[in-house]
């Protein structure tokens, strides 16, 4: 055996602390992994020693989940039977155990997109990780997970409000402001409302809006336009809008012909066509496609069949929406201001004039939306390419039977 050979054996093997001293220097013990680096850590459970992340992953899937079992265990056993918690526990465990089993499979491909050890370091710190402080490779992992749906697996599915028992009751003043609702014990948390709240001020008659003239009879038209683009948006960002206030103004004002172009659409088909044209453009098709697009008709439905107060909730949420992009939006030029002030006004006025309408117009509106989405999903389904408003009826009539 030659001396080198020796020295690695003794150097591995090595596990007894020494007392350090210049002519007695500390032993350092080789990874047990790699068998390359020095060792800098000890497993918690095992005591085996290993250089880097790498090496700790790969050195036990069952060390490393064992592990993590026994201390989530130890924390259940300190809870009380009925506590809430453990249930949450106990999702995290079966979490971790699924993420293993997959980060097993190489034909998966995970395993190549782990973040590197600096990117983990800096997550565990506590630091704000952005897309632009991954590396090239760590980005191109990212966008095929983003691509494969990968990513959208561990987001939660989200619960329209709209589709909630409680927007059933959606219930406002005779002035259009929220109604003061007592809390029992079995009720959820009031600092997180189920359904968003109405107006905090009572809102102004129309007419003292817009004077002696009338309103325009287009406005069932232009609130399925503007309906279609808070539901849409609602949808991409998993009804949490305020995490991204900008950019969900900016996707409403991208979706709405009448918000983001100063549109006048005359029929819901040219609405619906409009706003199925922008969801399943290039902007957005690759949310979902013609699917999501004409799923989203259905939430429009929805949203005008709870009636005037659930409307004004759900414009009242979006004027919130408007205004907190305008306060957080740096840098815009003057044009874009100016569509955002008066994509705000539009919908406080269309506010107003909701709270003064009867049922019927909702559910005549609800049928002729329903209408489209079957005409849109018959040229879909076979296939079919061009505008098929061409077949539907012109002009105003469905202004006069709305």
């Amino acid at each position: 055996m030659s001396a080198s050979a020796l020295m690695a054996d003794s150097i591995i093997t090595s596990e007894t602390p020494t007392s350090s001293s210049q002519l007695n220097p500390p032993s350092r013990i080789i990874c047990r992994v790699c068998q390359k680096q020095f060792s800098q850590y000890t497993c918690p459970r095992c005591n085996t020693r290993y250089c880097s992340l790498p090496c700790y992953k790969s050195h036990s899937i069952r060390c490393t989940e064992s592990f993590m079992r026994d201390n989530v265990m130890e924390e259940m056993k300190q809870m009380e039977p009925a506590d809430e918690t453990k249930q949450k526990m106990l999702d995290i465990l079966r979490r971790f155990h699924s993420e293993e089993e997959d980060d097993s499979m190489e034909d998966d491909g995970l395993t190549d997109a782990s973040l590197s050890e600096e990117t983990i370091e800096k997550i565990m710190s506590g630091v704000e990780i952005t897309f632009d402080d991954l590396s090239t490779e760590e980005k191109k992992h990212f966008q095929r997970a983003v691509a494969s749906g990968q990513l959208s697996k561990m987001i939660e599915p989200w619960d329209p409000w709209w589709l909630k028992p409680s927007a059933k009751t959606i219930s406002l003043s005779p002035q259009g402001t929220q109604l003061v609702q007592p809390v029992t014990p079995n009720e959820p948390d009031p600092a997180v409302p189920s359904v968003p709240p109405g107006p905090t001020t009572a809102l102004p008659p129309v007419n003292t809006l817009i004077g002696s003239t009338q309103p325009s009879p287009l406005l069932p038209v232009h609130l399925v336009d503007i309906l279609y683009s808070y539901c849409f948006t609602l949808r991409v960002y998993n009804g949490e809008w305020e995490s991204d206030a900008v950019g969900s103004t900016v996707t409403v004002m991208s979706v709405s012909n009448v918000l983001g172009q100063g549109g006048q659409p005359e029929t819901v088909s040219e609405a619906v066509a409009h706003c199925l044209e922008q969801a399943c453009g290039p902007a957005f098709g690759h949310m979902g496609g013609a699917q999501f697009g004409l799923a989203v008709l259905d939430d429009v439905a929805s949203v005008l069949d709870l009636g005037s107060d659930g409307l004004v909730c759900a414009l009242c949420d979006l004027h919130r929406m408007i205004r907190n992009g305008m306060k957080e939006m740096k840098g815009c030029d003057m044009e874009m201001k100016r569509k955002l002030k008066g994509g705000e006004r539009k919908v406080y006025f269309l506010m107003c004039w909701v709270h003064e309408q009867g049922g019927e117009v909702w559910s005549s509106l609800v049928g002729l939306v329903m209408a489209e989405k079957n005409v849109a999903m018959e040229y879909v389904g076979n296939g079919k390419k061009g505008d098929w408003r061409k077949e539907e009826r012109k002009g105003k009539v469905v202004i006069e039977e709305v």
